[in-house]
């Protein structure tokens, strides 16, 4: 589990985050959603370690943060995939060399042994004989997929998506969707996902977090956010393209 307990972070004269608390399970998918500048981006990267709050605690299954020595911190780093917006592809390197980077940087292995993870990371993404290709020899949504055979090449503990179903069409974002949350439930990874994609919240968000100018209003899941009578939830559920056509829809009847 990943606890945090009234989480600050800010940049001069900008509070951006206001004493975040909640915590997040393992086999479910979160989600962290709020208009832009409420503060989604900060809090992950003050979960990835990028950012040192002012005040508050992280804890990762029981080992907080900031009593961590660095020694620590790079184990936990290694416990960490990292899908982002992205993809974050190399471009210059083939599909293997690019899933093959972090086994190159965090283990001793032989070529052999990553080969074989590599190739069944490929495999658990549904994508075959694609070692040799280049990113720009894939579509979009293939590229997704193998940023996530990446980020999860380590067999991570804890798995983090920045929209990851930006720039794909509808059906490959579901597509996306489904795939993280089959991995997260196998593996029973701690999967935490910024979005501002409301399919991708109504899709798999077990628990969802809002956010709006950096404090917590609203925790629940795609089951409850509709009977929510919290204003800034509603006004955001409802101001997306999604749900803009359920009510012309539903008006219409």
């Amino acid at each position: 589990m990943i606890e945090i307990t009234n989480l600050h972070k800010s940049f001069g004269d900008d509070h951006v985050l206001k004493g975040i608390t909640t915590s997040f399970k393992k086999g479910e998918t979160s989600m962290i959603i709020g208009t832009s500048g409420s503060g989604k981006t900060v809090l992950i990267k003050c979960l990835l370690g990028l950012f040192e709050p002012e005040e508050g605690d992280i804890c990762y299954d029981g080992r907080h943060y900031n009593e961590m020595t660095l020694k620590e911190k790079r184990i936990l780093r290694k416990e960490i995939g990292m899908v982002f917006q992205s993809g974050a592809l190399f471009d210059s390197e083939t599909i293997e060399s690019n899933i093959m980077f972090p086994l190159k940087m965090f283990t001793n292995q032989s070529y052999e042994e990553m080969l074989e993870r590599v190739n069944f990371v490929l495999n658990r993404v549904h994508l075959e004989n694609v070692n040799d290709k280049y990113p720009a020899e894939l579509s979009g949504g293939m590229q997704k997929r193998v940023a996530i055979a990446r980020a999860i090449v380590m067999n991570p503990k804890y798995l983090f998506c920045d929209e990851p179903n930006s720039g794909l069409d509808p059906g490959t974002a579901i597509v996306i969707d489904n795939l993280i949350q089959e991995i997260t439930e196998e593996y029973q990874m701690i999967t935490i996902i910024n979005s501002h994609d409301m399919n991708s919240v109504m899709e798999i968000g077990e628990k969802i977090i809002f956010l709006k100018d950096g404090i917590k209003t609203w925790e629940g899941s795609n089951k409850t956010i509709f009977k929510t009578d919290n204003k800034a939830v509603t006004d955001f559920v409802y101001s997306s393209e999604l749900f803009k056509k359920v009510r012309e829809v539903y008006n219409k009847s």
